[in-house]
């Protein structure tokens, strides 16, 4: 079930970032499984404005989780996450489909990501989902913010790119 995320969440949002990150090890990806998973309060500010969403088991505990912001006029997805336990059930991708509805319902017009070009789970995953590489001249500002912060954090030592899906 994908339900809102509520304040007690927030710190299992922050195991499943942890547990998910692990996988990049076996890519010789440690720095991206080592990185930091945020803290609770910055994920309340997406909680608190309703642009956090959990999948949860039957115990309605989290075991996956989007949060999403607004940049250049479209959802954007910020970080969406799965517990390996949990992986490869569409959860990832029913949450995906939880914030197209949040954003048709806005009139927003496209989803958009930052991703890994090479990674199986992210940019081959998410083109299966519709999504498509963005052309440079799509970028906008708030996106192309967003990737050079990444760049500065190091992200930019494996391929990256900037995909869109229309909605």
């Amino acid at each position: 079930m994908i339900r809102l995320a509520r304040p007690d969440d927030l710190p299992a949002l922050i195991d499943v970032e942890r547990e998910a990150g692990s996988l990049f090890r076996a890519l010789d990806m440690a720095a991206i499984a080592d990185d930091d998973p945020g803290s609770a309060a910055e994920l309340a500010v997406y909680q608190s404005d309703g642009r956090a969403w959990v999948s949860v088991d039957e115990a309605d505990r989290p075991v996956a989780y989007l949060v999403a912001e607004v940049v250049d006029g479209d959802a954007h997805v910020e970080q969406v996450s799965v517990r390996p336990s949990h992986a490869r059930r569409g959860i990832g991708g029913a949450l995906i489909e939880t914030l197209a509805e949040w954003a048709v319902a806005r009139g927003l017009p496209a989803l958009t990501l930052t991703t890994f070009t090479d990674v199986p789970w992210n940019a081959p995953y998410y083109e299966r989902l519709g999504f498509r590489v963005m052309a440079d001249a799509e970028i906008g500002d708030g996106l192309r913010a967003i990737r050079r912060a990444e760049a500065e954090r190091g992200l930019d030592t494996w391929p990256r790119v900037a995909l869109i899906r229309p909605l």
